[in-house]
């Protein structure tokens, strides 16, 4: 009998992946998603799977529309997030609302229904700009944007529902994400998909600051597998893990990368930098390869040369 997945956000760019990878194994899916940031687009290919798949239109911040989706369901993936430390700068009150309040509703409904584990995608924004090569889970967290707050919020809430009640739980915190289906239009917008849509153009990139920052460039489909790991690792429950490719990137150098990849000589233009960002940006990943046997199925050179070609397809 395949198990029952609920997946908030599915509209989205990782929610929507996760989803597919789901219905692909032929796993029983509801996914729920208000659209304000997701797409239709991404739920029509989820439909075109003819999957056991049920969708709902909804926010997890009414917390009516979470009893009935969670209802025998055995796992909820729990991905719906206003995902933006500048938006979140912008109106952290909305932040908030969906990144702490939905997702106490989300393991409320789950709680309730008796859902066996809940995976919470968190975010490595709760490190903030603590100095070191790597940043690891026995860190003190010191996010410094309201969006880092509200995700590390979010943690707490998970693991106080896993020591208080019969709910597993298990939070990831994803470090920079990137491949098909990122939304490149949005002001709050990635700079993979910015930058690879800009260049396809004959733009030059615009990097935030003088291009020495540096992050952990993840691709997605390293995350869906951390996720589906996370669902039923025995020695993760309660825990808060890192989920990423380990490595460094700096932003001159993927600039500089894309321009080999799209055939391109594109010089960057430099602007002022973003409050909230930070310096530096990388994963010491032994907690998932330890906890979760997780290691990065596809690298960082690979994921960018498939995401160029999704984004180039008419």
């Amino acid at each position: 009998m395949p198990h029952t997945y609920v997946v908030t956000g599915a509209a989205g760019f990782i929610g929507s992946h996760i989803a597919e990878r789901l219905l692909r194994e032929g796993a029983r899916v509801r996914v729920i998603d208000n659209l304000l940031t997701g797409k239709q687009a991404n739920l029509d290919i989820l439909k075109s799977l003819n999957g056991d798949l049920s969708i709902t239109i909804g926010s997890i911040t009414e917390p009516k529309t979470l009893p009935a989706l969670c209802q025998n369901a055995d796992f909820v993936l729990h991905q719906a997030a206003l995902p933006s430390v500048p938006r979140s700068i912008a109106d952290p009150l909305e932040t908030h609302r969906h990144c702490v309040t939905g997702t106490l509703n989300v393991l409320i409904a789950a709680r309730d229904a008796g859902v066996k584990r809940v995976v919470y995608a968190a975010s490595g924004a709760a490190y903030g700009d603590q100095a070191g090569d790597t940043k690891v889970e026995t860190m003190s967290p010191a996010p410094i944007s309201p969006y880092g707050v509200a995700k590390l919020t979010g943690e707490y809430y998970a693991a106080a529902f896993s020591h208080n009640y019969d709910l597993e739980t298990v939070s990831l915190r994803y470090f920079n994400v990137f491949g098909p289906r990122q939304d490149p239009t949005s002001t709050y917008a990635a700079a993979i998909p910015k930058f690879i849509t800009a260049m396809l153009r004959g733009e030059r990139p615009a990097i935030y600051g003088d291009g020495t920052q540096s992050r952990d460039f993840t691709f997605v489909d390293n995350i869906v597998q951390g996720n589906l790991l996370a669902c039923k690792a025995p020695r993760a429950v309660g825990e808060t893990i890192n989920l990423a490719n380990g490595g460094r990137i700096l932003i001159n150098d993927l600039a500089a990368q894309l321009n080999g990849i799209i055939g391109t000589n594109l010089t960057p233009i430099h602007t002022d930098e973003r409050p909230g960002d930070i310096k530096h940006s990388r994963a010491d990943i032994t907690k998932a390869r330890d906890l979760l046997g997780f290691a990065p199925i596809v690298s960082f050179e690979a994921g960018l040369r498939r995401t160029v070609d999704w984004y180039r397809q008419p």
